[in-house]
């Protein structure tokens, strides 16, 4: 038997880098053939979860890079929030009607969704066989690009093409999943996924705050910006800082990023801890899956728990601004575009420190599946907050209790935001590591075209109810009730355990 053990041992160490991890998986095999492990059978993981407090040590400073390059997309989508529904306004696109600016802001807000909803699949599939990191580049030029046309931008149907190509071009959220997946694994995957909401919710809220503060320049800083040019274009500064930041996460993936795509690491394989962790398995050189053999259920469940939250979670991003900025008579709040990137900033910064605290905890106290139905659950009392402050500001005006209420609804959406990480924590042990680019393509398609549903949809639906005085103004929100309690039903499938990764 010992000899046995050494040529496995022999062969195992030629095969990958770790020979503690070797050990670990020897020994559990040697254990099973001596009939000292009864509860072994075929489907036990030969990588399984550690006893105890053992950790893959993180690759720190290409998860930095990865976050950096991640933080684009919130930021350029989330920036156009705090101005875009007085930008429709301006434009005279509703002929004058305020109650018609939900239908076209809306619209603007959808489109970059709906647009990358037809190319993310195949930017994702396209990274499972040329690698992370070209994909990663063409889409951080797309957005900065994008968002600098945007600005630039001066009738209804210039903001439509510009926003049509930041969707067209940029396909990395998903890949950048793929990446993270990459460079963890069922050790430390928990605080490395914990980042992907704290960064959202850095580059929503700074996106927030850029938006809100530098929008019409020429007015809140005239000693600085009193020329024709910030006249014409008075919301080109927000979106010239935001694509600066683009184009220099741009030159740090082209510059600092290594690649972590599995099948090229394993042609040229050489350990190194700060591509793929010290303790992790060499890549396997298998190309990726044909697509009809990733429709599983546990990718099926995975993808639709992703979907409907983020369809959730996007609808609240939209009707958040343009309940804050409709007059109090309609629905709203009446607050300026000031206040509003404030709120919208304060949520993400807010949503951010939760993530920072306690999401890897959450997940680890709970387990994966408890987390995602906690935070779907929240969605329930903040649809029902927003109609009771617009209840109460049509008595008392924008009150100190308006200002509670609000906070209220930012710690809930900070709560809501805890789903992310555990969900995309599902997806990722759903997929094959050869397939991780294509599962998550597959999974981000279905996202972005539920995010367009989500901002056309909910903003609609909040024109609809007050043009028609359905339900006192207030159907929109009880709607979206329904839809929470839905989204929990799809959620209660997820098993009570994650899966292991398989090759």
């Amino acid at each position: 038997m010992l000899d046995k053990r050494s040529n496995f041992y022999q062969t195992f160490l030629v095969s990958g880098p770790s020979a503690s991890c070797g050990v670990r998986v020897l020994d559990l095999l040697f254990r099973a053939m001596q009939g000292t492990l009864s509860d072994i059978n075929e489907e036990t993981a030969l990588l399984s979860r550690p006893k105890g407090n053992a950790r893959t040590p993180l690759p720190k400073l290409q998860l930095a890079i990865t976050m950096l390059s991640q933080i684009s997309e919130p930021l350029a989508s989330q920036s156009i929030y705090p101005y875009i529904n007085q930008l429709i306004s301006e434009l005279d696109i509703t002929g004058g009607d305020e109650k018609k600016v939900g239908y076209y802001a809306g619209l603007i807000e959808s489109l970059f969704f709906l647009t990358q909803a037809i190319t993310v699949f195949q930017w994702s599939r396209a990274s499972d066989r040329i690698g992370r990191k070209p994909v990663l580049l063409i889409g951080l030029f797309g957005v900065g690009s994008s968002i600098l046309c945007f600005g630039l931008s001066r009738t209804f149907w210039g903001l439509v093409v510009s926003r049509c190509l930041c969707g067209l071009l940029n396909g990395n959220i998903g890949v950048m999943k793929s990446t993270m997946g990459d460079l963890t694994d069922r050790t430390n995957r928990p605080d490395a996924f914990a980042l992907i909401p704290i960064v959202w919710a850095i580059g929503a809220s700074s996106g927030a705050l850029i938006g809100g503060s530098l929008a019409r320049p020429h007015e809140r800083f005239p000693e600085l910006f009193s020329g024709s040019f910030w006249r014409d274009f008075p919301y080109f500064l927000p979106c010239l800082a935001t694509g600066t930041f683009v184009f220099l996460s741009f030159l740090l993936v082209l510059t600092f990023f290594r690649e972590t795509l599995p099948l090229k690491i394993s042609r040229n394989y050489v350990p190194d801890e700060s591509v793929v962790g010290p303790a992790s398995t060499r890549p396997s050189p298998k190309g990726p899956l044909p697509l009809r053999e990733l429709f599983i259920f546990p990718v099926i469940i995975s993808v639709a728990n992703y979907v409907s939250l983020a369809f959730l979670n996007t609808t609240f991003g939209a009707l958040q601004p343009l309940f804050y900025t409709m007059p109090i008579e309609i629905g709203g709040l009446g607050l300026p575009p000031s206040k509003i990137g404030l709120i919208l900033s304060a949520y993400g910064v807010t949503a951010g420190l939760f993530q920072v605290f306690f999401f890897a905890r959450l997940v680890r106290r709970f387990g994966e599946k408890r987390v995602v139905m906690g935070g779907i659950a929240t969605c329930l009392p903040i649809f029902a907050l927003l109609p009771v402050m617009n209840i109460i500001a049509q008595r008392s005006g924008v009150s100190f209790v308006i200002w509670i209420l609000i906070g209220c609804v930012l710690a809930l959406g900070a709560l809501m935001e805890t789903s992310f990480g555990a969900v995309f924590m599902f997806l990722t042990a759903s997929a094959p590591k050869s397939s991780r680019g294509t599962v998550n393509g597959l999974a981000q398609t279905s996202v972005s075209l539920a995010r367009a549903l989500g901002p056309a949809m909910s903003t609609s639906l909040f024109s609809l109810s007050v043009q028609h005085n359905l339900f006192e103004g207030y159907m929109v929100y009880l709607i979206y009730l329904v839809l929470s309690a839905l989204a929990l039903v799809i959620a209660w499938q997820l098993p009570d355990e994650i899966w292991d990764d398989v090759e």
